[in-house]
């Protein structure tokens, strides 16, 4: 009974191994040389031509928008505010009055010393009288006259802190949040309330030191305001800084921009754009027909299979590997390995491998999306 068994199981495992070796050996073989022989399936492809332009080498960086001028107001005297001319957010002209800090302690030594200087002038006036008389010294004149003019120095000093105590708009432009109420003590220096000219405005950015011999003064600025909702704005370039960062070795410029609606506002930034050099010749491909890697960017290129036939018989894919160069807005710049009138691959790259056999399709691309809205 054992021996049976055993020969019943002897003859399973015999026959399961041998399918087995019949599948690795025969079957999987013939398997493997039908996909081998099968055709390459060809890939439907969007082309679009490498082409020669023009492009003005572009300074870009980002700026921030500095007022012209802006300033915090403060005292020069400590006091109670004792009147506020002025709401927030108002645009006031130059020498519009402002704040008004309590001078009653100011307007009363006025007053005394108005007196004082009224008295001394009689007093001279009689040492002069007597003068011409011959009745009195010379000495008696000269003390009457300092104390005439001490006295005019105290009423012009009492008409000073006066006026040091009414605080004016130094220049046009629009206030900001206060920061004191009436009944407030202010210290002397105490920043009140900011004024900011917003009309024209400046817009300093940091230039590497290579673009200096590019720039100069009243060359175009454009830049983009994406707080605005990407609205672009045109000034010149007003002042370039005397020295070169040594940290970042970049120079300060500064553009002025009009700014009649008194949109921007100062501290805002903004994409800047600055046409420096002479124009040269570039070969440009859409950004689409470009793929990124850490070894290297890339594009596929659509060429006959056939030199005879040209692209009207069999085409296959090169992938290149490029080096770019400058981009603006959908066009990328290639300094290295595609030329003008190559077809680049634009849609359809992710199926393709070296030397894929491909057909060119028209109007395979997807349609034009709407701007996404700039942050």
């Amino acid at each position: 009974m054992r021996v049976r068994s055993f020969i019943i199981t002897f003859v399973i495992l015999a026959a399961v191994i041998g399918g087995l070796a019949y599948v690795q050996f025969k079957v999987k073989p013939a398997m493997m040389a039908g996909f081998m022989s099968a055709p390459r399936p060809v890939n439907g492809v969007s082309v679009e031509e490498a082409r020669p332009e023009s492009w003005t080498p572009r300074l870009a960086a980002i700026g921030t928008f500095k007022a012209v001028p802006g300033i915090d107001v403060a005292g020069q005297l400590a006091g109670i505010i004792a009147d506020v001319a002025v709401k927030n957010g108002q645009d006031v002209q130059q020498g519009a009055l402002l704040f008004r800090i309590d001078d009653a302690s100011e307007q009363a030594d006025l007053k005394s010393n108005v007196a004082t200087l009224k008295n001394a002038e009689i007093a001279y006036q009689r040492q002069q009288s007597l003068i011409a008389r011959g009745v009195a010294a010379q000495a008696n004149l000269d003390a009457a006259i300092a104390a005439r003019d001490t006295a005019a120095a105290a009423v012009e000093r009492a008409r000073v802190i006066i006026a040091q105590k009414t605080l004016t708009a130094p220049f046009a432009g629009r206030i900001g949040i206060r920061k004191v109420d009436v009944g407030q003590y202010v210290a002397a220096g105490a920043a009140l309330v900011s004024l900011q000219q917003l009309d024209p405005i400046y817009l300093d950015f940091p230039a590497p030191e290579q673009f200096f011999g590019d720039l100069a003064l009243g060359q175009a600025v454009t830049a983009q305001v994406d707080l605005l909702g990407g609205v672009k704005v045109t000034g010149r370039i007003v002042n370039l800084d005397a020295r070169v960062d040594r940290d970042t070795r970049t120079l300060l410029v500064r553009a002025e921009i009009d700014n009649p609606d008194k949109k921007i506002l100062p501290g805002m930034f903004a994409n800047v754009e600055v046409e420096a050099g002479v124009a040269r010749n570039v070969v440009t491909m859409p950004r689409t027909a470009i793929a990124y890697s850490l070894y290297g960017d890339s594009v596929y290129v659509v060429v006959p299979s056939d030199a005879q036939k040209g692209f009207d018989g069999p085409l296959h894919v090169e992938r290149r590997f490029v080096r770019l160069g400058d981009t603006r807005g959908e066009r990328v710049a290639t300094q290295e390995g595609v030329k003008s009138g190559d077809k680049v691959v634009t849609q359809g790259q992710i199926k393709l491998q070296p030397n894929a056999p491909v057909t060119i399709e028209a109007n395979s691309g997807l349609p034009p999306q709407n701007p996404r809205p700039l942050q």
